[in-house]
């Protein structure tokens, strides 16, 4: 029997590529509302009541909007959650949807009612970061930079709109303020104690992403950070930590639910930098929802990936 889901904010840049995802699959029936009733909550919360699995393609607010409508259906509603905004990654009763992050990270997913898929820039630093924090070859209260560069499309129609026109710039940094909305999630599923300086920037270019971590090896070995990294990652299907490359390529990866993690630096003259490239449309938003759907409903992790 196939599984109703039904995507709030399917006509967005995320909620397309969900979309086109899983129309190819015979185990899932979209359901879909009239456009011209897209912000309907009666209708919202019909398509809710009649799936099994929402995910919610929304802004913050939008989204805990969402919840709430589901809250007030009979009962409470038997709905579960996939939330691609970033209003409860670090929200109390909500699952983390990286799977690949701890060893009980799928089970928990899979048992869940609500998981909150994680945010693009987050992903890269955070799969970098966890492990090394974990295992002791960074600690906790380490001070970490993270800089990155973005795909355009990350940012909303707005700037997708902006980017696409005449006159835009090639790139621009952003968010220096230090208050961007995904460092609350790297420090808490990093287990980071100090809050990171983080610098995101956007290229023009539609989707592709790389976060970069620059370390200071004081004693430690590129070895190190390498080992620990791929001892973490051995056997994941979308995760592979590589060798370094002499150009790092944000587009590298376009069109997949694949991350790529890797140690550049010396150990002669004592710096690194960990780097992560990814899609940001795929592991960093669309791909991860449905792979997080997928452990959701017990089908095959890489179905539709």
């Amino acid at each position: 029997m196939a599984h109703k889901v039904f995507i709030d904010g399917e006509a967005g840049t995320t909620g397309l590529q969900i979309r086109d995802r899983l129309t190819r699959r015979d185990d899932i029936e979209l359901i879909q509302i009239d456009p011209a009733r897209r912000k309907d909550a009666d209708a919202r919360r019909e398509a809710m009541a009649a799936a099994d699995v929402a995910i919610l393609c929304l802004p913050d607010e939008p989204a805990r909007q969402a919840v709430a409508l589901a809250d007030g259906l009979p009962g409470g509603g038997d709905v579960r959650f996939i939330d691609a905004s970033s209003a409860h990654r670090v929200a109390e009763g909500w699952t983390y949807g990286f799977p690949e992050l701890t060893p009980d990270a799928r089970a928990a997913i899979a048992a869940s009612a609500r998981v909150s898929n994680p945010g693009c820039y987050a992903t890269g630093a955070i799969a970098l970061l966890a492990p090394l924090v974990a295992r002791g070859v960074l600690a906790a209260d380490e001070v970490a930079s993270i800089n990155a560069v973005s795909g355009y499309t990350g940012g909303g129609k707005e700037l997708i709109a902006e980017m696409q026109g005449e006159g835009a710039p090639d790139h621009f940094v952003y968010a220096l303020a230090q208050s961007h909305k995904h460092l609350p999630e790297v420090m808490a599923h990093s287990r980071l104690t100090s809050r990171p300086v983080f610098a995101p920037s956007v290229g023009r270019f539609a989707q592709g992403m790389v976060v970069q971590v620059p370390v200071q090896l004081n004693g430690r070995r590129i070895a190190d950070l390498h080992d620990a990294l791929a001892a973490h990652y051995a056997g994941e299907r979308f995760v592979r930590v590589t060798p370094p490359q002499a150009r790092v390529v944000p587009t590298a990866l376009n069109g997949t639910n694949e991350l790529e993690l890797s140690v550049h630096g010396s150990d002669d003259n004592g710096c690194a930098v960990l780097v992560a490239v990814l899609d940001n449309l795929g592991k960093g938003a669309s791909g991860a929802a449905v792979q997080n759907l997928n452990l959701m409903i017990g089908a095959a992790e890489d179905a539709g990936l």
